[in-house]
C-alpha cells in the first residue's frame, strides 16, 4: 500500500473517531486533567499557518475542558526554542507544543544541539497531514509539466529554483530531481515563503516550490504556472498531477510535511489519549474547518494513526535530508 493510501486510511480512521464518545481509557486520569490553564506553545510566529491552527484548535479544546488555553509564540531556530521549552516542562499535560515536521524531524539532521531529543523528550499526540506543495514556474520558461521542467533544465544548464530555507522540502525535492535526471538545478534559499514568491513575481527565479495558500499572489497575477505538486493532488487544482504521477521516483515524493501537537515524554498516556481525542473532535468545529480550508489541509488524526504515519515516513525524511550533505549548525 502506498504512503498516499496509508495517509488517507489514517485520516479516515481519525475522523471516524468523532463518532466515539470520550470514554474509558484511564478515565480517572482524564477526569483529573486539566486542573489549571493550559499553555500551548507555538514554535512559529503569530499570524502564520501554525499559529492560526494552534489558536483554532486551542479555542475548541478550551471550550471542551473548561480551562483557558493560552497560545504562547516561542519562535526561532526552526521551532527548536519552543520545542526545548516543552521538553523541559512538567509532564502533566498543561504544557503542549504545536509545531511542524521541521521541528519534529529535520532539526535532528541540521542542528548539532537543538536543545531537545525528539525520541527521548517529546511524544507526538496528533498531527494534521500537510497539503501538497506546488512547483511553480515563471511563465516565460514555457514550463507546464515535469517533463518540460527537466527539458528546460537540461537545455538551460543553470536554473534558479527558490526554496523557503536550506533543508526544507523544496530543497530536498530539487536534490532528488537532480539525482534522478542528472540535472544541476541550483536552489536559492530565502527566509520564508513570502520573499521566495516575491522573487518569482519579480522574475529573478525560474521556478519555486511552496504552499498553495502562500502562492496565491503569484497565481492570481498570472506570474506563475503550476506544473506539478509534490505528494498529493490539491483539490483546488485537481488537474495538476503529482511528481510521482509524472515519473519522479524518489521515495521522498511519497511523504508530506505536517503540523502537530506534542507533550513531554513522561506525560501519562490517558492524558495523551484525551488530548488526541480532543484534536480529532475539533475537526468538526466551524472555526477549525475554516482554517483547514484556508490552508488546504486535511483534518487532525488520532494518536495511533499519528505515530504509525510518523514512524513510516521518518526514515524517508532522514535519508533525503542527509543526502543534502548539510553540515549541522
Amino acid at each position: 500500500m502506498s504512503a498516499r493510501l496509508d495517509r488517507r486510511h489514517f485520516v479516515a480512521a481519525g475522523v471516524g473517531a468523532l463518532a466515539v464518545p470520550f470514554v474509558s481509557r484511564g478515565a480517572s486520569a482524564q477526569a483529573a486533567w486539566p486542573t489549571r490553564q493550559i499553555r500551548m506553545i507555538c514554535s512559529y510566529p503569530a499570524g502564520g499557518q501554525t499559529d492560526l491552527l494552534a489558536r483554532a484548535y486551542g479555542e475548541f479544546i478550551s471550550k471542551q475542558v473548561g480551562k483557558t488555553v493560552v497560545i504562547e509564540n516561542k519562535a526561532g531556530a526552526s521551532g527548536a526554542i519552543g520545542a526545548a521549552e516543552v521538553a523541559r516542562a512538567e509532564p502533566d499535560g498543561h504544557t503542549v507544543l504545536c509545531s511542524i515536521s521541521t521541528t519534529y524531524i529535520m532539526n535532528r539532521v541540521v542542528m548539532k544541539n537543538p536543545g531537545y531529543d525528539m525520541d527521548k523528550d517529546l511524544t507526538l499526540v496528533s498531527i494534521i497531514p500537510g497539503a501538497g506543495l506546488l512547483l511553480v514556474a515563471n511563465p516565460k520558461t514555457g514550463i507546464k509539466t515535469l517533463a518540460d521542467f527537466v527539458a528546460f533544465a537540461r537545455k538551460r544548464g543553470k536554473v534558479n529554483f527558490g526554496t523557503y530555507s536550506a533543508g526544507s522540502a523544496p530543497h530536498m525535492t530539487i536534490n532528488e530531481l537532480n539525482k534522478q535526471y542528472g540535472l544541476s538545478i541550483e536552489p536559492v534559499h530565502y527566509r520564508g515563503e513570502a520573499p521566495m514568491w516575491t522573487g518569482l513575481l519579480e522574475g529573478t527565479l525560474d521556478a519555486a516550490m511552496g504552499s498553495y495558500t502562500a502562492a496565491q499572489p503569484v497565481l492570481q497575477s498570472d506570474r506563475g504556472t503550476v506544473f506539478a505538486v509534490h505528494t498529493k493532488r490539491v483539490d483546488a487544482i485537481p488537474d495538476i498531477r503529482t511528481l510521482p504521477e509524472q515519473g519522479a521516483t524518489s521515495k521522498f515524493f511519497t511523504v508530506s510535511g505536517f503540523t502537530g501537537w506534542a507533550l513531554p515524554k513522561a506525560t501519562p498516556q490517558p492524558i495523551v489519549d484525551r488530548l488526541a481525542e480532543l484534536c480529532v473532535a475539533a475537526n468538526s468545529d466551524p472555526k477549525v474547518k475554516e482554517v483547514l480550508a484556508t490552508f488546504v489541509l486535511e483534518p487532525a488524526i488520532g494518536f495511533k494513526e499519528t505515530n504509525a504515519l510518523y514512524q513510516s515516513e521518518l526514515p524517508i525524511w532522514i535519508e533525503s535530508a542527509q543526502s543534502l550533505g548539510l553540515e549541522p549548525a
